[in-house]
């Protein structure tokens, strides 16, 4: 089986204030009151078993969600709905060696399993109902994944690493009180009818969607360490996406995406308005736009577009677990305190930090879903790789959690990234950069550069079974001429390798963009943002993009009929 691929969708540009400020708010706590009921209960019976357990956690997580979706300025859908999610996390055996441990040779055991189920939460009994028979079937299930660890662990050659399978962390007490959504459907409905409008004069338009999404997600944790957390948050999503086609049959994309924790925090009509005209002449652009031809050499990165390449061919290999499953490329495991990009570049990974510019941050969190507390932590300073990203799971050299430990709903937490920034401490005007650029176009004797201006996202493998490699999706592309012209182009997908890539970044401009997007892996989406300042990499490699074979519409759109 191939080692899935990590990938982040659906960027959009938002530009920090500290999350922790401010101070929880208590009230009644019936579902805490019941999780911790029950895993008292639990954890009394269960560690006195032949097999003790050893660790018990419960964690509910409820969402209330809401969306609305238009298509050339008609409401198309719209749907709203609550459910509550139980995940139960239960280890048997040692710390050193637990449950949990990966079974070598059998990778279908070592991804992360469904371990939920749905639940009532306004009924405390029904909820301690269903946390005692999840509990019962976890920890049978935990007994008979412990005998074929240890079965494994004798019969198999000696590990790479010889780190435990778990870090115990000091216990946290955090009681937010639950949001309730902020949502009107009437006006959106009319937002979004007046927001996709346009697109309906542009024959060669044949699909033009937008979408509110508005959810908020309230999370009850506790565990056997003495926790108890409840925050909640909401996410506010506008999606606006349109398609063209070339003559040759390319699909042309535009997306915008713009994420808010408030719907004040989302751009008002007169700017989502001018970005849909924006959007419609970059279409009617990209159709004349001539294709590139696989290429190597320089480029500049726009910072919404190094946020995507940092994100991809870093920080999925910065994520601890990675280090430690054997099945895994382990790119930078044995370069720590080695140099991996030039003195003058940092990268940090900040959960903490929830807005900057007067823009959110989506990547935020104040725990993550192991009941660790976010925190700052430093991957690469002045060019030397430090750190990892931490769960729970230890690795060599690297023995506790910085909450890192982040999933879906429903699935085992991995580490993961959250709010990631890429900090320059010299660094140049777009002049200087484009100059640059061209400086070394006349030294290689290229006929052009390219700048990548806006892009769709990107998806990475980090697996020894696949090429370890990276793609990132570009969506605006110019070529940058010898004499300072820029072109439009089409067709090109942004490819290599980690070492390779992060080996050609040469310098940095002083203007930060930033990226929201949901991140997809293992342990499922999770909510992450990239800041960064646009890049000179002085050599890429592009391939051709995949293209379709089907054409534009033969019938003109029924607007344009006589």
């Amino acid at each position: 089986m191939k080692s899935p691929h990590r990938g982040v969708l659906f960027p959009t540009l938002l530009a920090a204030a500290s999350l922790l400020a401010g101070h929880p708010v208590r009230g009644a706590t019936p579902v805490l009151d019941a999780m911790k009921e029950e895993l008292q209960r639990s954890v009394e019976t269960l560690s006195k078993q032949p097999t003790p357990l050893y660790f018990l956690s419960y964690e509910v997580t409820g969402n209330r969600r809401y969306s609305v979706r238009a298509s050339f300025g008609n409401i198309t859908g719209s749907s709203e709905g609550d459910n509550a999610v139980v995940d139960v996390d239960l280890r048997v055996g040692s710390p050193e060696l637990d449950n949990t441990h990966s079974i070598r040779g059998d990778r279908l055991s070592n991804f992360p399993r469904y371990a939920y189920q749905q639940t009532p939460l306004e009924d405390p009994e029904a909820l301690r109902s269903i946390l005692w028979r999840r509990t019962d079937q976890q920890y049978k299930a935990a007994v008979e994944q412990l005998a074929k660890v240890k079965a494994n662990v004798r019969v198999k050659v000696e590990e790479e690493d010889q780190a435990g399978d778990f870090s115990a962390e000091p216990a946290q007490k955090w009681l937010e009180e639950p949001l309730s959504p902020e949502f009107d459907r009437t006006p959106w409905e009319e937002k979004l009818r007046r927001y996709t409008a346009p697109f309906s004069a542009y024959g060669h338009i044949y699909s033009a969607n937008a979408t509110l999404s508005v959810n908020v997600e309230t999370r009850w944790y506790v565990n056997s360490e003495g926790s108890e957390i409840r925050t909640s948050q909401s996410y506010y999503r506008l999606m606006i996406m349109a398609y063209t086609k070339a003559e040759d049959g390319m699909e042309l994309p535009r997306y915008e995406s713009f994420f808010s924790f408030t719907p004040e925090g989302l751009p008002d009509d007169s700017q989502i308005l001018q970005t849909v005209q924006e959007m419609i002449a970059d279409l009617q652009a990209l159709r004349e736009a001539p294709l590139v031809d696989p290429f190597t050499g320089p480029a500049i990165l726009s910072g919404r577009a190094s946020g995507v390449f940092f994100h991809e061919i870093l920080g999925h290999r910065v994520e601890g677990h990675r280090q430690k499953r054997e099945e895994e490329g382990q790119t930078f495991k044995k370069m720590v305190n080695q140099k991996v990009l030039p003195e003058t570049f940092s990268v940090i990974f900040d959960p903490t930090v929830r807005r900057r510019e007067s823009m959110d941050l989506v990547g935020a969190y104040r725990y993550d879903n192991q009941g660790v507390k976010a925190r700052r932590v430093p991957v690469i300073e002045n060019g030397v790789l430090k750190n990892f990203l931490m769960s729970r799971t230890p690795i060599e050299g690297f023995s506790r959690s910085n909450g890192h430990g982040r999933k879906q709903a429903g699935l085992a937490a991995v580490a993961r990234q959250s709010n990631l920034f890429v900090e320059v401490t010299r660094s140049h005007s777009r002049e200087e950069l484009k100059a640059m650029l061209i400086e070394r176009l006349e030294q290689e004797d290229k006929p052009f550069g390219l700048y990548f201006k806006d892009v769709q996202g990107g998806f990475t493998f980090t697996g020894r079974s696949t090429p370890n490699m990276f793609n990132v999706l570009p969506v605006m592309v110019y070529r940058i001429y010898p004499d300072g012209r820029e072109e439009l182009v089409r067709g090109v997908d942004l490819i290599g390798t980690p070492l390779t890539a992060f080996s050609k970044i040469m310098a940095a401009d002083d203007q930060f963009e930033s990226f929201n997007g949901i991140c997809g892996a293992e342990s499922g989406g999770v909510p992450v943002s990239a800041v960064s300042p646009a890049v000179l990499v002085s050599q890429i490699e592009v391939q051709k993009k995949e293209k379709s074979v089907e054409r534009l519409p033969i019938l003109s759109p029924p607007w344009e009929s006589p």
